[in-house]
């Protein structure tokens, strides 16, 4: 069961206002095995990420109201969130935009369109400690 569900156990939340981005993101992080939690917003993913606590956030980086690096900033203050690895999810691929990512506290930036190698990865990197735990999980 491990070998089909390499992530099996990791908990995920994916804030992003793309419902295609979000359905994408929920199938491959589901078909490795992840638990995944969808949010539209900012707001509601800040909730989202308090109730589950989870392994690993994927966030967008431009979204109405609560931007992703407004989002990334209040969950790095958050005493009991901020050793949470943040993944920036985006469009915008400039030095400027890592930059700032960076400086707000994403582990990584991934952009857009992203595959299902590049989200498992992603996990895999910032959310299995050790490493071995998730051996085999990019196909």
């Amino acid at each position: 069961m491990g070998e089909n569900l390499p992530l099996l156990g990791k908990k995920v939340v994916l804030i992003d206002d793309s419902n295609t981005i979000r359905r994408s993101g929920e199938i491959f992080l589901s078909q490795a095995g992840c638990q995944v939690v969808l949010s539209e917003d900012g707001f509601d993913g800040l909730s989202k990420v308090v109730e589950h606590q989870p392994d690993l956030i994927f966030v967008d980086v431009i979204m109405p109201r609560l931007d992703g690096y407004q989002t990334c900033v209040l969950i790095k203050n958050h005493p009991h969130l901020k050793n949470i690895p943040i993944i920036m999810l985006t469009s915008k691929d400039s030095l400027f935009d890592r930059a700032r990512a960076k400086l707000v506290g994403s582990k990584q930036y991934l952009i857009k369109p992203f595959t299902k190698k590049s989200l498992v990865e992603a996990v895999i990197t910032h959310a299995c400690q050790p490493k071995e735990q998730c051996d085999g999980a990019v196909e």
